[in-house]
């Protein structure tokens, strides 16, 4: 099979990294969290060549949910034209609540209330196949309730959310938000992956497993 291959979109006011995979020379891609100006990255993906397939979403704040549903409803339309089933957006089960309440996911504190819903919801460790890439949904809350990793095995590769960033760990002073339940998380199942998977964040450059292992200071 062709590499799996991951470029990014760093949107929103809040510098959020949106995430796209696909395998080399391949039509079809995975979104992940579109934070903002659904229709600009629906358009911008298209002067690519590339199809969104589907979309996984790491959590439910405003900064990775804002262009969601426009995004969608572009993709969906082209996959009506071409005779296509729609695509799927996918979260963490536990994660429900926070995309549908304004505040729990922070949209009305930042000036624009917003809510949403996945179309799957997947439970901890379960396993989803798009564009011929397999990802495993890991259940990481702390960061909120609901959120959730991505791993690739096959390419080793993390898409970490909020979760884990280089020599960080994502806030939780949001509503559903717990720091104890955040370093139980990355130490008990992040941790747990091979030292040189490569992990990328959902806010600045990415970092491997091995490296926050040894230099992460809230993980020590």
């Amino acid at each position: 099979m062709a590499e799996i291959k991951i470029g990014r979109m760093v949107l929103s006011m809040c510098a959020t990294n949106c995430y796209f995979l696909y395998r080399e020379g391949e039509q079809d891609c995975i979104v992940v969290d579109p934070a903002d100006q659904g229709a600009s990255i629906y358009g911008a993906l298209q002067k690519k060549g590339f199809r969104v397939a589907g979309i996984l979403l790491t959590h439910g704040h405003f900064d990775h949910i804002w262009g969601l549903d426009a995004l969608r409803d572009a993709a969906n339309a082209a996959a009506e034209c071409d005779g296509l089933e729609p695509i799927k957006c996918y979260a963490n089960e536990a994660e429900k609540e926070v995309l549908r309440d304004a505040y729990k996911n922070v949209s009305s504190q930042a000036g624009r209330p917003c809510t949403t819903s996945a179309d799957k919801y997947l439970k901890d460790g379960e396993e989803v196949t798009i564009a011929g890439i397999t990802c495993k949904m890991i259940s990481t809350p702390g960061h909120t309730v609901g959120g959730a990793c991505y791993y690739i095995e096959e390419a080793g590769i993390l898409i970490a959310g909020d979760t884990l960033f280089e020599e960080s760990v994502g806030r939780t002073d949001f509503p559903t938000g717990s720091m104890s339940t955040l370093v139980h998380s990355i130490k008990d199942k992040l941790f747990l992956l091979p030292d040189d998977t490569r992990v990328f964040p959902g806010h600045g450059e990415r970092t491997t497993i091995g490296h926050e292992k040894e230099y992460n200071p809230f993980l020590g």
